[in-house]
Protein backbone atom coordinates (compact mmCIF):
# COMPACT_ATOMS: atom_id res chain seq x y z
CA UNK A 1 0.00 0.00 0.00
CA UNK A 2 1.42 3.39 -0.93
CA UNK A 3 0.62 7.08 -1.33
CA UNK A 4 2.45 10.25 -2.24
CA UNK A 5 1.45 12.11 0.94
CA UNK A 6 0.27 10.59 4.22
CA UNK A 7 -1.39 12.80 6.82
CA UNK A 8 -1.61 11.63 10.44
CA UNK A 9 -4.71 12.96 12.21
CA UNK A 10 -8.18 13.80 10.93
CA UNK A 11 -8.75 17.06 12.80
CA UNK A 12 -9.00 20.52 11.19
CA UNK A 13 -5.29 20.72 10.33
CA UNK A 14 -5.06 17.24 8.85
CA UNK A 15 -8.26 17.45 6.83
CA UNK A 16 -7.29 20.88 5.48
CA UNK A 17 -3.82 19.82 4.35
CA UNK A 18 -5.14 16.58 2.85
CA UNK A 19 -7.90 18.36 0.92
CA UNK A 20 -5.58 20.96 -0.59
CA UNK A 21 -2.95 18.43 -1.65
CA UNK A 22 -5.56 16.12 -3.19
CA UNK A 23 -6.80 19.07 -5.22
CA UNK A 24 -3.28 19.45 -6.60
CA UNK A 25 -3.43 15.93 -7.93
CA UNK A 26 -1.51 14.00 -5.25
CA UNK A 27 -2.53 10.61 -3.94
CA UNK A 28 -3.21 11.46 -0.30
CA UNK A 29 -4.03 9.15 2.60
CA UNK A 30 -5.51 10.57 5.82
CA UNK A 31 -5.43 8.41 8.97
CA UNK A 32 -7.61 9.24 11.99
CA UNK A 33 -7.22 7.13 15.13
CA UNK A 34 -10.83 7.60 16.30
CA UNK A 35 -14.17 7.37 14.53
CA UNK A 36 -16.02 10.55 13.57
CA UNK A 37 -17.92 12.19 15.08
CA UNK A 38 -15.78 12.23 18.26
CA UNK A 39 -15.82 14.72 21.13
CA UNK A 40 -13.24 17.49 21.11
CA UNK A 41 -12.83 20.78 22.91
CA UNK A 42 -12.03 24.04 21.11
CA UNK A 43 -15.42 25.17 19.83
CA UNK A 44 -14.69 28.87 19.30
CA UNK A 45 -13.56 29.88 15.81
CA UNK A 46 -12.15 33.24 14.69
CA UNK A 47 -13.03 35.62 11.85
CA UNK A 48 -9.72 34.83 10.15
CA UNK A 49 -10.96 31.24 9.75
CA UNK A 50 -13.66 32.36 7.33
CA UNK A 51 -11.43 33.04 4.28
CA UNK A 52 -9.92 29.57 4.75
CA UNK A 53 -13.39 28.01 4.86
CA UNK A 54 -14.25 29.83 1.66
CA UNK A 55 -11.12 28.58 -0.11
CA UNK A 56 -11.88 25.04 1.05
CA UNK A 57 -15.49 25.36 -0.13
CA UNK A 58 -17.08 24.68 3.27
CA UNK A 59 -18.19 28.13 4.46
CA UNK A 60 -21.89 27.39 3.97
CA UNK A 61 -21.50 24.12 5.87
CA UNK A 62 -19.79 25.90 8.78
CA UNK A 63 -22.52 28.53 8.80
CA UNK A 64 -25.16 25.78 9.03
CA UNK A 65 -23.32 24.08 11.91
CA UNK A 66 -22.46 27.14 13.98
CA UNK A 67 -23.66 29.92 16.23
CA UNK A 68 -23.00 33.42 14.86
CA UNK A 69 -20.42 35.30 16.97
CA UNK A 70 -19.84 39.04 16.67
CA UNK A 71 -17.17 39.43 19.32
CA UNK A 72 -15.70 38.48 22.67
CA UNK A 73 -16.93 39.57 26.09
CA UNK A 74 -14.61 40.43 28.97
CA UNK A 75 -15.52 41.68 32.45
CA UNK A 76 -15.34 45.45 32.87
CA UNK A 77 -15.66 48.37 35.27
CA UNK A 78 -18.94 49.72 33.90
CA UNK A 79 -22.66 49.49 34.61
CA UNK A 80 -23.10 46.29 32.58
CA UNK A 81 -20.11 44.63 34.20
CA UNK A 82 -18.60 43.61 30.85
CA UNK A 83 -17.13 44.98 27.62
CA UNK A 84 -17.71 43.53 24.18
CA UNK A 85 -14.76 43.61 21.80
CA UNK A 86 -16.57 43.61 18.44
CA UNK A 87 -14.72 42.03 15.52
CA UNK A 88 -16.10 44.63 13.11
CA UNK A 89 -13.78 47.16 14.75
CA UNK A 90 -10.63 45.30 13.72
CA UNK A 91 -8.21 46.72 11.16
CA UNK A 92 -8.40 45.92 7.47
CA UNK A 93 -11.02 43.92 5.60
CA UNK A 94 -11.24 41.08 8.09
CA UNK A 95 -14.64 39.38 8.41
CA UNK A 96 -16.77 41.09 11.10
CA UNK A 97 -17.94 37.85 12.70
CA UNK A 98 -17.10 34.21 13.32
CA UNK A 99 -18.86 31.01 14.38
CA UNK A 100 -18.88 28.63 17.32
CA UNK A 101 -19.36 24.96 16.58
CA UNK A 102 -19.62 21.56 18.16
CA UNK A 103 -16.22 20.18 17.31
CA UNK A 104 -17.49 16.65 16.74
CA UNK A 105 -19.74 17.95 13.93
CA UNK A 106 -17.20 20.43 12.57
CA UNK A 107 -14.29 17.98 12.48
CA UNK A 108 -16.49 15.28 10.92
CA UNK A 109 -17.63 17.69 8.20
CA UNK A 110 -14.04 18.63 7.30
CA UNK A 111 -13.01 14.95 7.26
CA UNK A 112 -15.88 13.98 4.96
CA UNK A 113 -15.14 16.98 2.76
CA UNK A 114 -11.56 15.75 2.36
CA UNK A 115 -12.90 12.34 1.36
CA UNK A 116 -15.22 13.94 -1.19
CA UNK A 117 -12.20 15.80 -2.64
CA UNK A 118 -10.48 12.49 -3.38
CA UNK A 119 -8.54 11.82 -0.17
CA UNK A 120 -8.27 8.19 0.97
CA UNK A 121 -9.59 9.06 4.44
CA UNK A 122 -9.57 6.22 6.98
CA UNK A 123 -10.90 6.14 10.52
CA UNK A 124 -9.87 3.93 13.44
CA UNK A 125 -6.35 3.81 12.03
CA UNK A 126 -3.89 4.61 14.80
CA UNK A 127 -0.33 5.34 13.68
CA UNK A 128 2.16 3.49 15.87
CA UNK A 129 5.45 4.27 14.17
CA UNK A 130 7.00 6.04 11.22
CA UNK A 131 10.15 4.48 9.79
CA UNK A 132 11.85 6.98 7.49
CA UNK A 133 14.33 5.37 5.13
CA UNK A 134 15.03 8.36 2.92
CA UNK A 135 13.88 11.90 2.11
CA UNK A 136 11.02 10.52 0.00
CA UNK A 137 10.45 7.14 1.58
CA UNK A 138 8.72 6.58 4.91
CA UNK A 139 6.99 3.42 6.10
CA UNK A 140 4.02 4.19 8.32
CA UNK A 141 2.77 1.45 10.66
CA UNK A 142 -0.85 1.80 11.77
CA UNK A 143 -3.18 -0.36 13.84
CA UNK A 144 -6.70 -0.86 12.46
CA UNK A 145 -9.68 -3.01 13.37
CA UNK A 146 -8.55 -5.43 10.65
CA UNK A 147 -4.98 -5.59 11.94
CA UNK A 148 -1.75 -3.70 11.32
CA UNK A 149 -1.13 -2.06 7.98
CA UNK A 150 2.10 -0.71 6.45
CA UNK A 151 1.97 2.23 4.08
CA UNK A 152 4.81 3.56 1.95
CA UNK A 153 4.59 7.37 1.81
CA UNK A 154 6.67 9.87 -0.11
CA UNK A 155 5.88 12.62 2.41
CA UNK A 156 4.44 12.54 5.94
CA UNK A 157 2.52 15.37 7.59
CA UNK A 158 1.93 15.01 11.31
CA UNK A 159 -1.38 16.61 12.27
CA UNK A 160 -1.99 14.26 15.20
CA UNK A 161 -2.70 17.04 17.69
CA UNK A 162 -1.26 16.72 21.15
CA UNK A 163 -0.35 13.11 20.43
CA UNK A 164 2.47 14.68 18.36
CA UNK A 165 3.38 11.29 16.90
CA UNK A 166 6.43 12.40 14.92
CA UNK A 167 7.52 15.14 17.32
CA UNK A 168 7.61 12.82 20.31
CA UNK A 169 9.28 10.03 18.35
CA UNK A 170 12.00 12.47 17.27
CA UNK A 171 12.19 14.03 20.77
CA UNK A 172 11.31 17.48 19.44
CA UNK A 173 8.60 18.44 21.93
CA UNK A 174 9.51 21.14 24.50
CA UNK A 175 7.10 21.85 27.33
CA UNK A 176 6.73 25.45 28.41
CA UNK A 177 8.05 26.27 31.86
CA UNK A 178 6.12 29.53 31.86
CA UNK A 179 2.55 28.47 31.24
CA UNK A 180 1.23 25.29 32.81
CA UNK A 181 -2.49 24.99 33.50
CA UNK A 182 -5.31 22.47 33.33
CA UNK A 183 -8.96 22.77 32.38
CA UNK A 184 -12.27 21.41 33.64
CA UNK A 185 -15.20 21.79 31.26
CA UNK A 186 -18.62 20.51 30.31
CA UNK A 187 -21.69 21.22 28.17
CA UNK A 188 -24.72 22.75 29.88
CA UNK A 189 -28.30 23.64 29.02
CA UNK A 190 -30.02 26.68 30.44
CA UNK A 191 -26.99 28.96 30.68
CA UNK A 192 -28.23 32.54 30.40
CA UNK A 193 -27.21 34.32 27.22
CA UNK A 194 -26.93 37.96 26.28
CA UNK A 195 -29.63 39.52 24.17
CA UNK A 196 -29.66 40.57 20.54
CA UNK A 197 -26.41 40.66 18.59
CA UNK A 198 -24.40 39.70 21.70
CA UNK A 199 -26.23 36.39 22.19
CA UNK A 200 -23.57 34.30 20.46
CA UNK A 201 -20.48 36.00 21.86
CA UNK A 202 -17.89 34.08 23.81
CA UNK A 203 -17.47 35.20 27.42
CA UNK A 204 -14.05 35.22 29.11
CA UNK A 205 -13.77 36.04 32.81
CA UNK A 206 -10.90 36.16 35.28
CA UNK A 207 -11.09 34.57 38.68
CA UNK A 208 -8.50 34.27 41.41
CA UNK A 209 -6.95 31.04 40.15
CA UNK A 210 -7.31 31.33 36.36
CA UNK A 211 -10.01 32.15 33.84
CA UNK A 212 -13.45 30.92 32.78
CA UNK A 213 -15.00 30.54 29.32
CA UNK A 214 -18.63 30.45 28.21
CA UNK A 215 -19.22 29.53 24.55
CA UNK A 216 -22.78 29.47 23.15
CA UNK A 217 -23.33 26.46 20.87
CA UNK A 218 -26.29 25.30 18.75
CA UNK A 219 -29.49 23.87 20.26
CA UNK A 220 -29.31 25.91 23.45
CA UNK A 221 -26.08 24.25 24.61
CA UNK A 222 -23.22 26.24 26.16
CA UNK A 223 -19.65 25.05 26.59
CA UNK A 224 -18.46 26.14 30.02
CA UNK A 225 -14.98 25.61 31.41
CA UNK A 226 -12.35 26.87 33.79
CA UNK A 227 -8.62 26.97 33.08
CA UNK A 228 -6.85 26.77 36.43
CA UNK A 229 -3.38 26.81 37.88
CA UNK A 230 -2.14 23.45 39.21
CA UNK A 231 -1.92 24.64 42.83
CA UNK A 232 -5.65 25.41 42.78
CA UNK A 233 -6.56 22.03 41.26
CA UNK A 234 -4.62 20.27 44.00
CA UNK A 235 -7.17 21.66 46.48
CA UNK A 236 -9.95 19.67 44.82
CA UNK A 237 -11.99 17.47 47.09
CA UNK A 238 -14.73 15.29 45.66
CA UNK A 239 -15.83 15.02 42.04
CA UNK A 240 -15.14 17.18 39.01
CA UNK A 241 -18.75 18.28 38.63
CA UNK A 242 -19.00 19.87 42.07
CA UNK A 243 -15.52 21.37 41.82
CA UNK A 244 -16.29 23.04 38.49
CA UNK A 245 -19.58 24.39 39.80
CA UNK A 246 -17.86 25.76 42.92
CA UNK A 247 -15.27 27.39 40.68
CA UNK A 248 -17.94 29.02 38.51
CA UNK A 249 -19.60 30.36 41.67
CA UNK A 250 -16.41 32.31 42.45
CA UNK A 251 -17.22 34.91 39.77
CA UNK A 252 -20.35 37.05 39.92
CA UNK A 253 -21.11 36.96 36.18
CA UNK A 254 -20.67 33.22 35.77
CA UNK A 255 -22.56 32.51 38.99
CA UNK A 256 -25.52 34.51 37.69
CA UNK A 257 -25.42 33.06 34.17
CA UNK A 258 -25.22 29.49 35.51
CA UNK A 259 -28.27 29.86 37.74
CA UNK A 260 -30.63 27.01 36.82
CA UNK A 261 -28.25 25.50 34.23
CA UNK A 262 -28.00 21.72 33.96
CA UNK A 263 -24.98 19.63 33.00
CA UNK A 264 -25.60 17.46 29.93
CA UNK A 265 -24.97 13.72 30.36
CA UNK A 266 -23.40 14.37 33.76
CA UNK A 267 -19.95 14.67 32.16
CA UNK A 268 -17.27 17.13 33.25
CA UNK A 269 -14.04 16.60 31.34
CA UNK A 270 -10.48 17.37 32.40
CA UNK A 271 -7.52 18.20 30.18
CA UNK A 272 -4.01 19.45 30.66
CA UNK A 273 -3.34 22.77 28.95
CA UNK A 274 0.43 22.50 29.22
CA UNK A 275 1.79 24.73 26.49
CA UNK A 276 4.59 23.32 24.35
CA UNK A 277 6.29 23.69 21.02
CA UNK A 278 8.67 21.65 18.89
CA UNK A 279 12.34 22.32 18.23
CA UNK A 280 11.65 22.44 14.51
CA UNK A 281 8.68 22.20 12.20
CA UNK A 282 9.99 19.85 9.56
CA UNK A 283 12.76 18.07 7.76
CA UNK A 284 13.31 16.17 4.51
CA UNK A 285 10.03 14.41 3.75
CA UNK A 286 8.08 15.41 6.86
CA UNK A 287 6.31 18.33 8.56
CA UNK A 288 4.46 19.08 11.81
CA UNK A 289 1.30 21.20 11.75
CA UNK A 290 -1.35 22.33 14.23
CA UNK A 291 -1.06 21.10 17.79
CA UNK A 292 1.44 18.49 16.63
CA UNK A 293 3.85 21.42 16.21
CA UNK A 294 2.82 23.64 19.14
CA UNK A 295 0.00 24.17 21.60
CA UNK A 296 -1.00 27.43 23.31
CA UNK A 297 -3.44 28.05 26.13
CA UNK A 298 -6.85 28.45 24.43
CA UNK A 299 -7.86 31.73 26.11
CA UNK A 300 -8.04 33.60 22.78
CA UNK A 301 -9.46 30.69 20.74
CA UNK A 302 -6.54 30.70 18.32
CA UNK A 303 -6.06 26.92 18.12
CA UNK A 304 -8.25 25.99 15.15
CA UNK A 305 -7.23 29.06 13.16
CA UNK A 306 -3.48 28.55 13.69
CA UNK A 307 -3.91 24.87 12.81
CA UNK A 308 -5.80 25.51 9.58
CA UNK A 309 -3.66 28.45 8.52
CA UNK A 310 -0.53 26.39 9.14
CA UNK A 311 -2.04 23.47 7.23
CA UNK A 312 -2.83 25.68 4.25
CA UNK A 313 0.72 27.04 4.19
CA UNK A 314 2.22 23.58 4.74
CA UNK A 315 0.31 22.16 1.77
CA UNK A 316 1.98 24.79 -0.40
CA UNK A 317 5.41 23.89 1.01
CA UNK A 318 4.89 20.15 0.45
CA UNK A 319 3.67 20.70 -3.10
CA UNK A 320 6.70 22.80 -4.02
CA UNK A 321 9.09 20.45 -2.19
CA UNK A 322 7.81 17.43 -4.11
CA UNK A 323 8.35 19.30 -7.37
CA UNK A 324 11.71 20.82 -6.40
CA UNK A 325 13.37 19.16 -3.37
CA UNK A 326 16.15 21.77 -3.36
CA UNK A 327 13.74 24.43 -2.05
CA UNK A 328 12.28 22.29 0.76
CA UNK A 329 14.52 23.39 3.62
CA UNK A 330 14.22 27.09 2.79
CA UNK A 331 10.42 26.95 2.53
CA UNK A 332 10.05 24.98 5.75
CA UNK A 333 12.20 27.44 7.66
CA UNK A 334 10.30 30.41 6.25
CA UNK A 335 6.97 28.90 7.32
CA UNK A 336 8.33 28.00 10.75
CA UNK A 337 9.51 31.58 11.32
CA UNK A 338 6.10 32.88 10.29
CA UNK A 339 4.23 30.51 12.61
CA UNK A 340 6.51 31.29 15.54
CA UNK A 341 6.05 35.04 15.04
CA UNK A 342 2.28 34.72 15.08
CA UNK A 343 2.25 32.41 18.09
CA UNK A 344 4.65 34.69 19.97
CA UNK A 345 2.26 37.64 19.57
CA UNK A 346 -0.57 35.60 21.06
CA UNK A 347 1.61 33.99 23.74
CA UNK A 348 2.71 37.40 25.05
CA UNK A 349 -0.90 38.13 26.01
CA UNK A 350 -1.56 34.61 27.28
CA UNK A 351 1.41 34.61 29.65
CA UNK A 352 0.25 37.91 31.18
CA UNK A 353 -3.51 37.40 31.00
CA UNK A 354 -3.98 36.97 34.75
CA UNK A 355 -1.64 39.80 35.76
CA UNK A 356 -3.10 42.96 37.34
CA UNK A 357 -1.89 45.12 34.45
CA UNK A 358 -3.60 43.11 31.70
CA UNK A 359 -6.76 42.71 33.79
CA UNK A 360 -6.94 46.47 34.23
CA UNK A 361 -6.32 47.18 30.56
CA UNK A 362 -9.05 44.74 29.46
CA UNK A 363 -11.51 45.96 32.11
CA UNK A 364 -11.17 49.61 31.10
CA UNK A 365 -9.87 49.70 27.50
CA UNK A 366 -9.09 52.98 25.78
CA UNK A 367 -8.53 53.20 22.05
CA UNK A 368 -5.45 55.42 22.27
CA UNK A 369 -3.84 55.61 18.81
CA UNK A 370 -5.89 52.60 17.71
CA UNK A 371 -4.49 50.25 20.37
CA UNK A 372 -7.88 48.77 21.23
CA UNK A 373 -8.54 48.08 17.55
CA UNK A 374 -5.16 46.36 17.38
CA UNK A 375 -6.09 44.10 20.29
CA UNK A 376 -9.44 43.33 18.64
CA UNK A 377 -7.59 42.41 15.44
CA UNK A 378 -5.43 40.01 17.46
CA UNK A 379 -8.60 38.52 19.00
CA UNK A 380 -9.92 38.07 15.44
CA UNK A 381 -6.80 36.06 14.54
CA UNK A 382 -4.90 38.74 12.62
CA UNK A 383 -1.49 37.90 14.08
CA UNK A 384 0.76 37.44 11.05
CA UNK A 385 1.10 39.98 8.29
CA UNK A 386 -0.74 43.22 9.10
CA UNK A 387 1.59 46.17 9.76
CA UNK A 388 -1.12 48.29 11.46
CA UNK A 389 -1.88 45.42 13.85
CA UNK A 390 1.79 44.73 14.60
CA UNK A 391 2.36 48.42 15.33
CA UNK A 392 -0.63 48.69 17.69
CA UNK A 393 0.34 45.52 19.55
CA UNK A 394 3.84 46.92 20.05
CA UNK A 395 2.30 50.13 21.39
CA UNK A 396 0.11 48.06 23.71
CA UNK A 397 3.24 46.37 25.07
CA UNK A 398 4.83 49.77 25.74
CA UNK A 399 1.69 50.92 27.53
CA UNK A 400 1.72 47.71 29.55
CA UNK A 401 5.36 48.29 30.53
CA UNK A 402 4.52 51.85 31.62
CA UNK A 403 1.56 50.56 33.63
CA UNK A 404 3.74 47.97 35.37
CA UNK A 405 6.48 50.53 36.04
CA UNK A 406 3.96 52.95 37.57
CA UNK A 407 2.64 50.16 39.76
CA UNK A 408 6.15 49.30 40.94
CA UNK A 409 6.85 52.93 41.81
CA UNK A 410 3.64 53.12 43.81
CA UNK A 411 4.50 49.88 45.58
CA UNK A 412 7.98 51.13 46.49
CA UNK A 413 6.55 54.47 47.66
CA UNK A 414 3.95 52.73 49.83
CA UNK A 415 6.61 50.41 51.23
CA UNK A 416 8.85 53.39 52.06
CA UNK A 417 5.93 55.17 53.76
CA UNK A 418 5.17 52.09 55.85
CA UNK A 419 8.80 51.92 56.98
CA UNK A 420 8.72 55.59 57.97
CA UNK A 421 5.52 55.04 59.93
CA UNK A 422 6.95 52.01 61.73
CA UNK A 423 10.18 53.85 62.46
CA UNK A 424 8.28 56.82 63.92
CA UNK A 425 6.03 54.61 65.99
CA UNK A 426 8.87 52.78 67.70
CA UNK A 427 11.33 55.66 68.02
CA UNK A 428 12.49 56.26 71.62
CA UNK A 429 10.85 59.31 73.20
CA UNK A 430 13.13 62.27 73.82
CA UNK A 431 14.17 63.13 77.40
CA UNK A 432 12.13 66.02 78.81
CA UNK A 433 14.02 69.31 78.99
CA UNK A 434 15.45 70.16 82.45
Amino acid sequence: MSCQVLVIGGGPAGSTAATLLARRGYRVMLLEKACHPRFHIGESLLPMNLPIFERLGVLDKVRALGVHKNGAEFEADNERGYNTFEFKRSFGDNPPHAYQVRREDFDCMLFEHARAEGVDAREEACVKAVDQRGPRESWVHAATAQGEIRIRAGYVIDASGRDAVLGRARKLVRRSRVHQTAALFGHYRGVRRREGEEAGNIGIYHFEHGWIWMIPLPDGVTSVGAVCRPDYLKQRRGGRTAFLRDTLDMHGITRERMRGAELIDGKVHAAGNYSYDSRRMGGPGWMLIGDAFAFLDPVFSTGVYLAMDGAEQAAEVVDRALVDPACERRLQRRLERRMRRGMARVAWFIHRFNTPAIKKMFRAPRDILGVERGVISMLAGDVFDSRPVRGRLLLFKLMHAAFVLTGLRRWHAARRDRRVQVSSRYAEPEEPAA
